[in-house]
């Protein structure tokens, strides 16, 4: 059974940003995500963190100002594997709980992980062919 949480839990465009460049440290310096991240975001680190703020402050805020397709970008993303993914939230995680009180840090990892759910089966969910392993 699921339980859905009202998502009441104030949050502010600053804490947005440090919880996002937190995010981005950790991926960089990570040994499985940092060369797929700087193989494809190279040296325009500026515009893609605030296209990240504007995508959280929509997500969060419902300010509307990320315009991008999500899905369209990641299909792109040469050597791209499902098993990235998990650890994309693993970071991602501890990047909330860094900045984030425990509240805030749970609604956004949640929100993180339905849209990496979305991104997954968008990108990896063929009816014909078996599930990825380690997708789930």
């Amino acid at each position: 059974m699921s339980i859905d949480v009202k998502d009441t839990s104030p949050v502010s465009e600053q804490q947005i940003r440090q919880r996002v460049d937190l995010f981005y440290d950790k991926a960089r310096a990570d040994p499985d995500l940092g060369p797929s991240f700087e193989r494809v975001i190279r040296d325009e680190w500026g515009p893609h963190l605030q296209k990240m703020y504007d995508f959280w402050s929509s997500v969060r805020l419902a300010t509307g100002r990320y315009k991008g397709q999500p899905v369209v970008i990641h299909k792109r993303i040469e050597g791209l594997e499902v098993e990235l993914f998990d650890r994309w939230l693993a970071l991602f995680g501890e990047s909330c709980a860094d900045v984030l009180d425990a509240e805030t840090a749970g609604l956004f990892w949640r929100k993180a992980v339905r849209i990496a759910e979305s991104l997954k089966l968008a990108l990896f969910y063929r009816p014909d062919q078996p599930w990825p392993t380690g997708a789930a």
